[in-house]
């Protein structure tokens, strides 16, 4: 379903390889990306999406060895740091918009809005604007934003980032109904410890990469 090989990837000529021959294989199940801010998180998240290209090494995404921009749509779910909700569309726009970019039938939308809503507490807040919500709530926002389009590949970049242990919980116990329920592939980058119980795989970037020098000392 998902696999790199061989992947280098830097962001200048004259900078540091932030990933380095770096090779995996993703089988369906939740897998959990760890490791210090700067380690490469983010960067081999970007890229197994086909957002960022890689310098060197290979990308198979659902069969694809590039960036496929039907799967991207349809069968891709990515949730970025930055959450990008469209600020002047209600949240239920947001989802909709991103079910019919998908492909998904009008009523499939309005099905998976509610049910992905529901599920993650929002059902309330169908009408509201991104900006008249809480942080946390637009979290939420994002993930069903995501998942509103049922993708066999979900990427999630620091989704619990700053939220409480109940809504935490409410995260948690969606993504593994929804990943466990099928053959289906996710890849989190996260800090959170309350992720581990759902994982069926932990990888800790701090093996490929060396601690930075203003943390040397305290590890």
């Amino acid at each position: 379903m998902l696999s790199c090989e061989g992947i280098y990837y830097r962001y200048g000529a004259k900078l540091d390889w932030v990933l380095n021959d770096f090779s995996h294989s993703f089988a369906p199940g939740v897998h959990l990306i760890k490791g210090y801010s700067g380690c490469g998180k983010s960067t081999l998240l970007r890229i197994l999406g086909g957002y960022l290209p890689p310098i060197k090494g290979k990308i198979s995404v659902a069969g694809y060895s590039k960036p496929n921009r039907k799967f991207q749509r349809e069968a891709l779910g990515f949730v970025f740091q930055q959450l990008n909700l469209l600020p002047l569309a209600s949240i239920e726009r947001n989802l909709q918009l991103a079910g019919a970019l998908a492909g998904i039938s009008k009523l499939q939308r309005e099905e998976n809005v509610l049910r992905f809503m529901t599920e993650l507490g929002l059902e309330g807040f169908m009408k509201r604007l991104p900006g008249s919500m809480s942080g946390g709530q637009q979290q939420r926002a994002t993930i069903a934003r995501a998942l509103i389009k049922e993708p066999e590949v979900l990427l999630l970049d620091e989704p619990t980032s700053g939220l409480d242990d109940l809504n935490t919980e409410v995260i948690i116990k969606v993504l593994e109904k929804f990943i466990k329920g099928g053959e289906r592939v996710a890849v989190i980058c996260t800090h959170d410890q309350r992720l581990d119980k759902i994982a069926d795989e932990i990888l800790d970037f701090n093996k490929f990469l060396p601690v930075e020098r203003h943390l040397e000392a305290l590890v």
